[in-house]
């Protein structure tokens, strides 16, 4: 099954092997056995410990970011392009290795966490308040879909990966040609088409809110990649892998979430 984060895709200790080939049975084999593997296989609590470091030193950008915009607001606008350059390059880097890199990892981390912490300085300034509610929002939603996978009441399917891809790739797109219309000046909202209203609620919230459900989708693809990951028992390397996707979907959802509650707002 397609999964969001290519390094799951590639790499046969996140499928299942029900659905493996002959050639994904060898090589999981391979990886796995104790005369090709001098480390212990993954776990769930280390997976734990390792994610609880990564969102740490997300923390310490978003901190270190948020103090510079603040303080210095004039070099605001070249933080952001600069971290925004360099956290789209990292992550790039980190989906396309063929084995996880803890410090290009927790680098991403720190550089994504200076670009958050920037950007959610300049929206709290324009709407006080509004990190607190969407930190707290992302949260709610982070552990309400955990407990759900974890009590089994929500499932990774065939079908529903293939909608979710079809729904975020048409939000790419849309998002596309929205960014052009402004770019131009075709369309002066600040928002743009997504400042249209649809029955008096604004075009971004509607598309925002099936955004954070596709999100907590994608976290539900990624508890179950590690889920297998475990029960293949893959190196503990990988614990890595999961922690940076998890990463990269948390993210996501937070900046939808505070977007939604920035144009409620406006």
């Amino acid at each position: 099954m397609t999964m969001t984060n290519p390094a799951f895709r590639r790499n046969p200790a996140f499928k299942d092997k029900q659905n493996m080939s002959a050639e994904d049975l060898q090589k999981l084999y391979e990886l796995t056995s104790e005369n090709t593997v001098a480390e212990k296989p993954m776990t769930f609590e280390s997976t734990l410990m390792k994610s609880v470091l990564g969102f740490a030193v997300l923390l310490v950008g978003g901190v270190i970011g948020w103090l510079i915009v603040a303080n210095i607001p004039a070099i605001a606008g070249g933080l952001l392009m600069v971290t925004g350059i360099g956290a789209f390059v990292l992550a790039m880097v980190n989906i396309f290795k063929r084995e996880p890199v803890p410090a290009l990892i927790l680098l991403y981390a720190l550089v994504e966490g200076v670009l958050l912490g920037g950007l959610s300085m300049m929206y709290n300034s324009l709407w006080d308040g509004i990190v607190v509610q969407a930190v707290i929002a992302t949260a709610v939603v982070f552990a309400v879909t955990l407990a759900l996978f974890a009590s089994g009441k929500v499932r990774v399917s065939k079908r529903a990966t293939q909608i979710f891809f079809v729904v975020v790739l048409s939000y790419l797109a849309f998002s596309i040609v929205n960014i052009l219309l402004m770019v131009t000046g075709v369309n002066n909202d600040p928002w743009g088409l997504e400042g249209i209203k649809v029955f008096g609620i604004p075009l971004g919230v509607i598309f925002g809110l099936l955004m954070v459900l596709m999100a907590a989708y994608s976290l539900v693809m990624d508890f179950t990649m590690i889920k297998t990951g475990i029960a293949n028992k893959a190196p503990a390397k990988y614990e890595w892998t999961g922690v940076f996707s998890i990463m990269l979907t948390v993210v996501w959802l937070y900046l939808q979430i505070l977007r939604i509650l920035a144009i409620s707002r406006n």
